[in-house]
């Protein structure tokens, strides 16, 4: 008789525990990952904005945007002239004069 009421005490612990992580993990999923999308997104545009700073100061002190080495900022220099540049990241691009953050590459 003992050993019976341990058994159903045990599934019924389980049970427990299982619908329990079950509830955790419903409609805040969703939140949680519209969340990590909006800060990528801010990472993103953060990045873009201090390639921005540095090219434009290379432009400044030489004249040209290309040859600007952005190590470190997270997004490459896919084309560079006297006038112009197109930066990306993995998942957006900026193309300067007049561009604005879009996705998809250069």
């Amino acid at each position: 008789m003992a050993r019976a009421v341990s058994l159903v005490s045990l599934l019924v612990t389980l049970l427990v525990v299982g619908w329990m992580l079950t509830a955790q993990h419903g409609p805040n999923d969703r939140k949680t990952s519209r969340e990590i999308a909006q800060a990528e997104q801010s990472a993103a545009g953060v990045s873009f904005q201090q390639a921005q700073t540095e090219l434009e100061a290379h432009h400044a002190l030489d004249g040209t945007y290309a040859g600007v080495s952005l190590g470190g900022f997270g997004v490459t220099l896919a084309r560079a002239d006297a006038s112009s540049y197109c930066i990306q990241d993995a998942t957006s691009h900026l193309a300067v004069p007049g561009g604005t953050v879009t996705a998809g590459s250069c």
